[in-house]
């Protein structure tokens, strides 16, 4: 029987990788992936490496730290709100007061609401993607995240 759940969580993942890498014009853009969640965690890392993508994968927030030290080239948070060993807010603060200018999208499987309550209404809610999400919701959502323009430095 859990199995059946399990496959039926994962269902609504879309597997469609997307366009090629050439179309994305992605650059090598480093992200940082923080998702508990193996399957989840595997899809969302392959996605964003045929997208042109350099993902570095962490299940849990200690491990991100460890990643996110050790490559001074971090680019982009992407980051499950819900966490075994700390909550995706803190993570995203924490960060980005060690590199300013870091942006963070939140992906949850909890209603907005639930989210606000874990403390990311005190970050943009635009850099929010529900789960489950397809390929192009993701490569779109980052896409938009980093084109944009940071307020603080205009």
């Amino acid at each position: 029987m859990p199995r059946s759940r399990a496959v039926a969580h994962t269902e609504d993942i879309q597997l469609n990788l997307g366009p090629p890498k050439a179309e994305l014009n992605s650059g090598g853009t480093t992200i940082l992936l923080v998702e508990d969640e193996k399957f989840v965690r595997e899809v969302a890392g392959e996605i964003l490496l045929s997208a042109g993508y350099c993902p570095l994968q962490a299940w849990c927030a200690a491990e991100a730290r460890r990643l996110f030290y050790e490559h001074e080239d971090v680019h982009l948070l992407v980051t499950d709100v819900v966490l075994p060993d700390d909550n995706g807010a803190h993570l995203a603060q924490e960060l980005g007061s060690r590199r300013p200018g870091l942006k963070t999208i939140f992906i949850s499987g909890y209603p907005e609401t639930a989210v606000a309550r874990a403390g990311v209404q005190e970050h943009d809610f635009r850099y929010y993607l529900p789960k489950p999400f397809s390929s192009e919701s993701l490569t779109t959502k980052i896409k938009q995240v980093l084109e944009e323009s940071d307020p603080i430095s205009e």
